[in-house]
């Protein structure tokens, strides 16, 4: 299981809390994981909701199965090649 990263675009769905299942599924844009202790296998998570478009419509504070979080997009890695423009 891979780390979780500030800029990750994750899918919050039924496999993460039944409260995220069916048509209560939200894609995240994580901002950040609370790193205090839970219950084994559950993480605090903080990110903007992102409606269809890919525009943040809310700012949200999740409790999650780890094991149920899909990473959509993985946030680039720091330090990449960036163009720059005179």
């Amino acid at each position: 299981m891979s780390e979780l990263k500030p800029g990750d675009l994750l899918l919050i769905g039924g496999s993460c809390s039944v409260q995220f299942a069916g048509d209560r599924a939200l894609r995240l844009r994580l901002v950040s994981v609370d790193p205090r202790p839970t219950y084994h296998g559950w993480v605090w998570l903080v990110g903007y909701v992102l409606n269809d478009k890919g525009v943040a419509v809310d700012k949200r504070e999740v409790y999650v199965q780890r094991a149920g979080v899909r990473t959509l997009r993985a946030a680039p890695a720091p330090g990449g090649q960036r163009t720059v423009r005179p």
